[in-house]
């Protein structure tokens, strides 16, 4: 049985009551149930998200949202990259329901349960679609994958590397190293 967006959304009031943790996604027909993120993985999906607004929203060119915003994609599936930006010239006023539309950018963060293959491939369907950028974040390698749908080799970047997009944020740069959560030493006095 091959289900819509529309029988997601059915279904999604009922199950997040009871699974208030978990999230849902359509992909060719099926459902697929989101389940939480590994805390390492969580943190640096905030701290990107805290340095792209603090790029985006003095400039107002546009919406950074974390994986629970949905978009409906043109193939029917619905889906939530961990991070998502869509320009202000795309999207002027943001829905109350899902987004009918791409993001520009889309980032997927790999959970310590999560394998790669899976993860690139969602990427690869973003861009086949029409997603500008897509980008891979492997916190057990600390590296940063990006994909372009204007160039067919994906570019890895390590902790001595600085992420630009200036596609999408001309003049932003991002030192990779910046991603990964601080190291606190215990500064407990005698």
């Amino acid at each position: 049985m091959s289900l819509e967006i529309k029988d997601l959304e059915k279904i999604q009031s009922t199950f997040q009551q009871a699974h208030l943790d978990y999230q849902l996604e359509l992909v060719d027909g099926k459902i697929t149930i989101m389940g939480l993120s590994d805390y390492l993985s969580e943190e640096i999906i905030a701290r990107l998200i805290t340095f792209l607004n603090m790029w985006v929203l003095p400039r107002r060119i546009g919406r950074v949202t974390g994986s629970s915003a949905g978009f409906r994609l043109p193939d029917g599936n619905l889906r939530g990259p961990d991070v998502s930006f869509v320009s202000a010239s795309r999207l002027q006023n943001s829905p109350r329901s899902f987004a009918q539309l791409l993001p520009d950018l889309m980032v997927e963060v790999k959970s310590s349960t999560d394998r790669i293959k899976p993860i690139v491939e969602k990427i690869h369907r973003f861009l086949e679609l029409g997603t500008t950028v897509g980008i891979l974040i492997d916190p057990d390698r600390q590296t940063l994958t990006i994909y372009r749908t204007t160039n067919s080799e994906a570019i890895e970047l390590t902790d001595t590397d600085i992420l630009t997009i200036p596609e999408l944020f001309p003049g932003w740069e991002l030192p990779i190293n910046e991603l990964w959560p601080p190291v606190f030493e215990d500064n407990q006095t005698e």
